[in-house]
C-alpha cells in the first residue's frame, strides 16, 4: 500500500467508531458525510520537495581579521552544507532550541551589559530554523553581545578573544 493511500485513510477513519459529541475533545463531532454516497473528500498536503525539508540557514561573518568574509551554508536534520562543522553547528543549534524560546533572539532591551570590546565582528544569520524563518545579526560590542554570539559557537565562527 502506498504512503499516500496509507495517509489518505488516517483522517477518514480516525473517528470512525466515535459518535457525535464523543471522543477526546469536547464538543467534537464527525464532519457529515456527503448524501449522495461518495466517498469524503480527503485534503493531502502537497509533496514534500527536497528543498523544503530540514532546516537551512546562511551564514555570513565578516570582519574576522583573517579575511573580509565568508558565507556558509547550513543544513540540520540530516547535517551538511559548505559550514566548516555541519554536525556541531546542528548539535549546538538543537541544544538551545527550547519551546518559546528563539535561540536568535537578541537580548532583552534594557539589559546592563559589561562595556567589554569583543572586536569587530559581525555576523548575519538568515533562513529556517525549527520551521520558523530566521533573520538575525550579531556582533561583539559589549558583554552582552559576546555571550550571544558565544553561545551559538560553532554556528559563528570561534573568535578567540579577538
Amino acid at each position: 500500500m502506498s504512503v499516500s493511500a496509507v495517509l489518505s485513510a488516517v483522517p477518514a477513519a480516525a473517528h470512525a467508531d466515535t459518535a457525535p459529541g464523543e471522543g477526546p475533545h469536547t464538543g467534537a463531532t464527525r464532519p457529515q458525510e456527503p448524501r449522495t454516497g461518495a466517498a469524503p473528500a480527503v485534503l493531502m498536503p502537497p509533496p514534500v520537495r527536497a528543498e523544503d525539508s530540514g532546516d537551512r540557514l546562511t551564514v555570513t561573518v565578516r570582519h574576522l581579521g583573517d579575511t573580509d568574509g565568508r558565507t556558509y551554508e547550513l543544513r540540520c536534520h540530516p547535517a551538511g552544507g559548505s559550514h566548516p562543522t555541519p554536525e556541531q553547528a546542528c548539535e549546538t543549534l538543537d541544544r538551545r532550541t527550547t519551546w518559546g524560546k528563539d535561540p536568535f533572539a537578541p537580548g532583552a532591551p534594557g539589559t546592563l551589559c559589561t562595556m567589554l570590546y569583543g572586536g569587530p565582528a559581525t555576523a548575519h544569520v538568515t533562513g529556517t530554523w525549527a520551521g520558523r524563518p530566521v533573520d538575525a545579526r550579531f556582533d561583539r560590542a559589549d558583554g552582552c553581545q559576546i555571550a550571544r554570539w558565544d553561545a551559538l559557537v560553532p554556528l559563528l565562527p570561534d573568535t578567540g578573544g579577538q
